[in-house]
């Protein structure tokens, strides 16, 4: 076997070998029940039809904390504005991540956050405008809300990690790909819910982690 192909076939193992060495965390998050959200009349009217679709079911964010390099080059997510509802209603993204607003209903929406985390107003525009991106350079809680349709809520959860994953409607979450090491586990539900567990990742193993 020449020089060339046996480089090859080590570097073949080794990257398998890595990729069994990352960990998992998996379980379930006890997740509060939905709230019904009353459901107002726009401002400024200018469609033929109101139909208002129903707002995400209740989810969590579950991430690893820790100390670790920022990425590369940031990432571009979207939260929408789709039958008067941000979709998604919650969504995680990386400190540095660019994100756009596009509007996809017959009618226009005005997207502005009091947040700490990011404060900014996207004034009115339809789905013809082009859709705003903006970075969000500050880890922590971003608020959404609409001007003219004022039942509309979305969040933003700006992390210092490259590990989370939402729940699905149940609760239940799996991260995959994780570093071996001592670190917390957190689950985030609100500002006032934020259940952590200190976990310890041995490379190639499954922890079962549930936040009741």
């Amino acid at each position: 076997m020449s020089r060339v192909v046996a480089f090859a076939c080590v570097a073949i193992v080794a990257s398998a070998g890595l990729g069994r060495a990352q960990a998992v965390v998996e379980g379930r998050v006890a997740l509060p029940p939905a709230v019904a959200v009353p459901v107002s009349k726009p401002r400024y009217p200018v469609a033929a039809s109101y139909t208002v679709g129903l707002p995400d079911p209740p989810a969590a964010i579950v991430y690893l904390e820790g100390d670790f390099p920022p990425p590369r080059t940031p990432a571009l997510v979207q939260v929408a504005q789709q039958h008067y509802q941000f979709a998604p209603g919650l969504i995680a993204v990386r400190r540095g991540s660019l994100v756009a607003f596009p509007n996809l209903d017959d009618e226009y929406h005005s997207v502005f956050s009091y947040s700490k985390a990011k404060r900014f107003d996207l004034g009115r525009y339809d789905r013809n405008d082009t859709p705003a991106e903006l970075a969000f350079d500050e880890p922590g809680v971003v608020r959404l809300f609409c001007e003219i349709h004022d039942h509309m809520r979305g969040t933003i959860l700006v992390l210092d990690t490259p590990y989370y994953v939402k729940t699905d409607p149940d609760g239940r979450y799996r991260l995959d790909g994780l570093p071996a090491g001592r670190w917390v586990l957190r689950a985030w539900i609100d500002e006032d819910t934020m259940p952590s567990r200190p976990v310890e990742l041995d490379p190639g193993t499954t922890l079962r982690v549930d936040f009741e």
